[in-house]
């Protein structure tokens, strides 16, 4: 024996209405979700360094003299736009390279020098002072630049 369902009008228009809300439900669930995942920050990432440095005497009375970049390292997302506000602290000029990004510049005491790059690779890129490279000139003054 076959089974007969009857549908009413009233059923139907409950059922379509059931169906839009959840419709409607799916599409703002949809749009909230789409709009977080692409939503970039406009403004820089600002990081605060300072050149300092490190001095004391040996037993034999021979000075030595360390530079450095302080914080050491920076770390950075992926995509992010970054700047580096570095301020001359010690040392009359610290003029730096980051190769791998494709910076130079030069950070003189007083003065504070701004970087802005976007950090599109992955990887560690080294910040060189290209007067301090060995020990016999208060180096190597490297830090580095960590993109995660």
């Amino acid at each position: 024996m076959a089974k007969i369902f009857v549908v009413t009008k009233k059923q139907l228009r409950l059922f379509s209405i059931l169906l839009l809300v959840v419709l409607l439900a799916a599409a703002c669930l949809k749009w909230n979700q789409s709009r977080a995942a692409s939503a970039v920050p406009q403004e820089p990432r600002i990081f605060q360094l300072v050149t300092g440095e490190f001095s004391t005497k040996t037993d034999a009375g021979k000075e030595i003299e360390v530079y450095r970049w302080d914080p050491g390292t920076v770390v950075v997302s992926q995509g992010e736009l970054v700047e580096l506000h570095i301020t001359g602290i010690n040392g009359k000029s610290h003029p730096f390279v980051i190769e791998e990004l494709g910076i130079k510049g030069e950070v003189t005491k007083g003065k504070t020098t701004i970087v802005r790059f976007t950090a599109a690779h992955k990887g560690t890129y080294p910040i060189v002072c290209l007067t301090h490279t060995t020990m016999e000139h208060g180096g190597p003054m490297v830090g580095y630049i960590v993109v995660q």
